[in-house]
């Protein structure tokens, strides 16, 4: 695990094979809010087991690995834990959840949580064995869009780099990524914008640069996708880092 101290909000490593980006994201607080998570997750544990629950049940675990696009709460221990979104992949159980990690993968999710780039390659391709792998077209179009979210690139684009009518490309689309093109886009630019504040860019201006409208729409789709505010992220982190 990462020695104490100044945890970053949001630190982004992409493994080369994967056009994807895997964000590690810093929770300092002791609960969130129902919301979905857009891609896969990896919650593990500062200092205790974290717990996930729906209407359905809930999940306990030092490490969790949680179903995309599945609204529950999350309620952790003393000091929080890290989450680790494995974008891109698809749910590799059956479990309507999530799913308590044990062996190889807890060890990996620890390791990657550290730091480890070559711990988040090797989760993808343990973890990946149900996800398709992308084709060179549609993978360039994946890294245009987090390298640049505020583009905002236009149907119209999609269809023409994919060279297939507007509606086939953005089935095309979600089946190879497992998001919407809209929610893909909006996921890209909250990633962009969280790595601007806490580099000390002005919310407004960080949502600005991040293709959002302005700080309230920021801070809604924030709160939407992962059940608290900016601020609250930020101020979260003066709880300290991992052990």
């Amino acid at each position: 695990m990462r020695p104490p101290g100044p945890t970053p909000i949001l630190a982004t490593m992409t493994d080369p094979p994967s056009p994807f980006s895997s964000p590690i994201y810093p929770v300092g607080v002791r609960r969130l809010a129902a919301h979905p998570n857009p891609a896969l997750a990896l919650l593990v544990g500062r200092t205790g087991p974290v717990t996930v629950a729906d209407a359905g049940g809930r999940v306990t675990g030092d490490v969790l690995v949680v179903r995309p696009e599945v609204t529950h709460c999350v309620s952790f221990a003393e000091r929080g834990a890290d989450v680790l979104y494995l974008n891109g992949l698809a749910f590799p159980f059956t479990a309507p959840l999530a799913v308590a990690a044990s062996g190889a993968i807890a060890r990996l999710a620890a390791r990657a949580i550290g730091g480890e780039a070559d711990a988040i390659a090797e989760l993808r391709a343990r973890l990946g064995l149900a996800t398709a792998p992308l084709a060179s077209g549609m993978a360039a179009i994946v890294r245009a869009i987090e390298a640049d979210p505020m583009m905002r690139m236009p149907q119209t684009e999609l269809a023409r780099r994919l060279g297939m009518e507007r509606t086939q490309a953005l089935r095309r689309f979600k089946a190879a990524t497992g998001l919407t093109f809209r929610a893909f886009k909006l996921w890209s630019g909250l990633q962009h914008a969280a790595r601007q504040i806490e580099a000390g860019v002005l919310v407004r201006t960080a949502a600005m640069d991040a293709g959002f409208a302005d700080t309230a729409h920021l801070s809604r789709s924030f709160r939407a996708l992962f059940g608290l505010s900016p601020s609250a992220a930020i101020a979260g982190l003066g709880e300290g880092g991992p052990a």
